[in-house]
Parts: structure tokens; C-alpha cells; sequence
């Protein structure tokens, strides 16, 4: 049994000084995994933390959306509301004003033409009264121009009478 005990302590001075130190080294590989471990379960429950938060930010983010969608629904209804009531509004103050409008431009195209037919008549008879002045004063041009004929002939007559008086006189003083 010698050679047993000789192997075995040849491989007991060999080998186990080599498996304590394997030992060692891997009491030392689960000492640092364990660490690791802890830490990648630290690093984990953070990140479910964070995943945690960003879902509650995001669900937040989605409330604020649609509050503020809802609020521009209202307002948006609210203001198309006043919109269709100032429109209506101002269309019925328009038409109000337009039928104003055409009310008044009627009494002043009314007014206009009574004036208009009032001084159409006072002209016609300022015109019918020129036109009478003008026949008397034409009446009155063909009596003065009857009387210049008239007086013509007379002179005619007279310068015809006086050149026979001196025809006369000088047949009766110079014979």
C-alpha cells in the first residue's frame, strides 16, 4: 500500500493545495457574483421604479391631454356659440339698417321729386311768362318797324314834296 499512500500523498501535497486554492477562488467568484447579483437586483428594482414613475408620468401626461382636449372642446363649442350669435346679431342690425337705408333714401328720392316737379312748374311759368314778354316785345318791334317804314315813306314823300316845292320856287322866283 505504499504506492497507494505514496500517490495519494503525491497527490495530496499536489492536488490539494491546487483544489484549496480552486476552492478559494471560487468561494471569491460567489462572493463577487453574489455582490453583482445584489447589485443587478438593486439595478432592477430601480428600473422597475423608473418604469414605474414613466408609466405614472405618462398616465398623467394622457389626464392632461385629455383635460385640456375637453377644455378646447368647450371652448371651442363655446366660442362657434357666440360666433353664431354675434353673427346673427349683426346680420339683424344689418338688415335693420339697410331697410333704414332704403326707407330714407325713398323719402329723399320722394322729396327730391316733388322739388324737382315744384321747380319744373316754376320754370315752366317763368318760361311762359318770357315767352309772353318776348311776343308782346316782338309785337312791339313789328309796330316800331311799321312806324320806321311808315316814317320812311313819309320822308319819301316829304324829301319827294320838298323837291317839287323847289322845283316850284324856282320855276315861280326864277322865271
Amino acid at each position: 500500500m505504499d504506492l497507494k499512500e505514496a500517490v495519494r500523498a503525491a497527490l495530496k501535497e499536489l492536488v490539494l493545495p491546487k483544489l484549496e486554492d480552486i476552492r478559494k477562488e471560487s468561494y471569491e467568484l460567489r462572493s463577487q457574483m453574489e455582490i453583482t447579483n445584489k447589485r443587478l437586483d438593486d439595478i432592477n428594482r430601480h428600473l422597475v421604479d423608473q418604469s414605474r414613475r414613466i408609466d405614472e408620468t405618462n398616465k398623467r401626461i394622457d389626464e392632461v391631454r385629455a383635460e385640456l382636449t375637453n377644455q378646447i372642446r368647450e371652448v371651442r363649442a363655446e366660442f362657434t356659440a357666440q360666433i353664431r350669435e354675434v353673427r346673427a346679431e349683426l346680420t339683424g342690425r344689418i338688415s335693420e339698417f339697410r331697410a333704414e337705408l332704403t326707407d330714407q333714401i325713398s323719402d329723399v328720392r320722394a322729396e327730391l321729386t316733388n322739388q324737382i316737379g315744384e321747380v319744373r312748374a316754376e320754370l315752366a311759368g317763368r318760361i311762359d311768362g318770357l315767352n309772353t314778354r318776348v311776343d308782346q316785345l316782338t309785337f312791339q318791334v313789328g309796330k316800331l318797324a311799321q312806324e320806321i317804314e311808315r316814317m320812311r315813306q313819309n320822308r319819301e314823300v316829304t324829301a319827294d314834296l320838298l323837291s317839287r316845292i323847289q322845283r316850284l320856287e324856282k320855276r315861280v322866283i326864277g322865271e
